[in-house]
């Protein structure tokens, strides 16, 4: 196994920094900063991106018809700051707009308000799947996962300031606050690969999955230019942190290797500032496709000698050659989680460690090794020992000491010091930002405990299908709460959809709604704000904008059993 180029965080301080504003960080991660300025970069005749807006670029293409314009932000208003940028280099109408995955289509309707009428929009058939996705079942771990990650609640500066998130210098840029949603969802879809002809212009759609089952590369050959969601300022996040699935290497690979074959003069990423010069994109494309297939391929060479993950993201390290560019470096995630996540990916949760066949509940193997190791006092002695020079050791002991009985709040604030000490040895804006957002949480300066709840936006509720609204309730059902319940309920919507939940062996099964023993009977809106816990069942009955058919009481008690309080009250 070649030498470690780069560990996922220092053993000491010696790369730790202070910058103007207070906020410590690895040099490295303050560094990153510097390549995320705001302005609009002529990539080439006709090819604008615009990069340091916000988490993404957005990219637009002057086409004979008018301008094409690649993604649109989080926002109506980074979408609107990104169209004044354009507008210093062109006053040409957009003629459509083309999405490269669904993370960045949030401020399309910025581009509307500004034409005065609807245009065409493309993009993969999941596109608007994938954004139903994650504001439904999984939305309180998927936006949980959002705060950890990208620091959403840390404060601008200090010691545990927000310095950048890898991929951009923030999640949401400040200056485009409130972040207006304008997503609209696409009118052209496609699902293989496909020539175009978008404004006059050829566009080659060819789909290639990175952190999306969604993205798509389009090329364009009349410009030599390229447009992708594969080539990142950083090394892939083969793992997220917040929480994502699955992002299998091979399929990415495939993905780089078509990109690389274009042989294109420009590259313009979804991140990141774009590349020129078909020698140097290829040489820089091609070792940034590599340290994937290293990681890939070296998990599973050790996963097919008996390695556990542990032992796995002990051994494997990016061999030094891939520390000269800050593409394939460890700014944003770190390797030792990637390999894991491969291994994990391919073979599930069990790695052959005898010991994780059948474990302890957490908190009872936190007591019985603090136990063993002479008590509470004893094992608080060797995390102050330890943290400085064994941090790693510290992390796991002061973790016991939280999660076993009687931790103490000088418990939780001793596993508080030992994440501020990580924080401040990685480069890594993914680990910095995790490890800074739960010591915030265990010393007591920023709870985190409500975004443990499952808090069902109304908007979203109203916006999605009928069936979904309905739906979501199979994740919140409390099983003891519902008993021995046998009962099928229907939903009908004033505006004429029905759907229906069957409650039986501690389950909710989807139904169509027909035949149902009982009927609940109101609007979509209304609906909405008893889950949003706008207002409750209870009152909406009362004022008569809510029905039920039959069997009141048993419904309202039913009911009762999901994780709602607009349901309970």
């Amino acid at each position: 196994m070649s030498a470690p180029a780069k560990p996922s965080f220092e053993a000491d301080d010696a790369r730790t920094r202070v910058d103007a504003l207070g906020r410590i960080g690895h040099e490295n991660h303050l560094a990153n900063s510097e390549r995320f300025t705001s302005n609009i970069r002529t990539v080439a005749p006709g090819v604008w991106c615009v990069t340091g807006n916000g988490l993404s670029n957005q990219t637009f293409i002057d086409a004979p018809d008018g301008i094409i314009a690649v993604d649109t932000g989080e926002s109506i208003e980074e979408m609107t700051a990104a169209l004044r940028y354009l507008r210093t280099v062109t006053s040409r109408p957009i003629a459509a707009v083309v999405y490269t995955h669904f993370h960045y289509v949030g401020g399309t309707q910025a581009v509307l308000t500004e034409l005065g009428r609807d245009l065409p929009i493309y993009a993969h058939a999941r596109v608007d799947i994938n954004r139903r996705r994650t504001g439904g079942e999984i939305s309180p771990t998927y936006g949980r996962g959002l705060v950890e990650q990208f620091g959403i609640s840390l404060p601008p500066d200090g010691p545990d300031g927000l310095i950048n998130i890898g991929l951009g210098l923030t999640y949401r840029n400040a200056e485009h606050s409130p972040h207006s949603p304008g997503y609209v969802p696409p009118t052209h879809t496609f699902a293989e690969s496909c020539e175009l002809n978008i404004a006059g212009l050829k566009m080659f759609v060819h789909p290639a999955p990175s952190d999306a089952d969604d993205s798509a590369t389009f090329w364009f050959p009349d410009l030599n230019t390229a447009i992708h969601n594969l080539v990142w300022p950083v090394l892939f996040n083969v793992f997220a942190i917040r929480g994502e699935e699955y992002r299998d290497p091979r399929t990415l690979i495939a993905g780089l290797d078509h990109l690389i074959s274009l042989n294109a003069d420009h590259l313009v990423p979804t991140h990141g500032a774009p590349m020129s010069g078909a020698a140097d994109i290829r040489r820089r494309a091609t070792k940034y496709r590599d340290s994937i297939q290293f990681m890939w391929d070296q998990t599973v060479r050790l996963t097919n000698r008996g390695y556990s993950g542990e032992e796995i993201a002990a051994a494997i390290r990016l061999p030094d050659c891939y520390a000269d560019d800050f593409i394939t470096t460890e700014l944003y995630g770190v390797v030792e989680h990637h390999v894991r996540q491969i291994r994990c990916g391919l073979f599930g949760f069990f790695d052959g460690d005898e010991a994780k066949l059948f474990p302890l509940d957490r908190r009872d193997h936190s007591n019985r090794m603090i136990d063993a190791m002479g008590g509470r006092d004893r094992v608080r002695d060797m995390v102050r020992a330890s943290r400085d020079r064994d941090t790693r050791w510290s992390l796991e002991l002061a973790s016991m000491l939280v999660h076993s009985d009687e931790a103490a709040d000088s418990d939780r604030a001793l596993l508080a010091e030992v994440l501020r000490t990580i924080a401040h040895r990685t480069s890594a804006a993914n680990i910095r930002n995790w490890c800074l957002t739960r010591a915030r949480h265990y010393d007591g300066t920023s709870d985190m405990a409500r975004h443990n709840q499952h808090r069902l936006n109304t908007r979203a509720l109203e916006s999605d299908t009928p069936e979904a609204a309905v739906h979501v309730l199979r994740v919140l059902l409390d099983p003891e709460l519902l008993g021995d319940t046998d009962l099928h309920i229907g939903w009908r919507f004033t505006e004429g959809a029905v759907t229906g939940l069957h409650l039986r062996h501690g389950v909710a099964c989807c139904t169509d709604g027909q035949a149902a023993d009982s009927t609940i009977t109101c609007t979509r809106g209304t609906w909405a704000a008893i889950l949003g816990n706008r207002t409750s069942l209870a009152a909406e009955i009362r004022s008569g904008s809510l029905t039920i058919s039959h069997r009141v009481d048993e419904v309202v008690r039913s009911l009762a059993a999901f994780d709602v309080d607009g349901l309970r009250q």
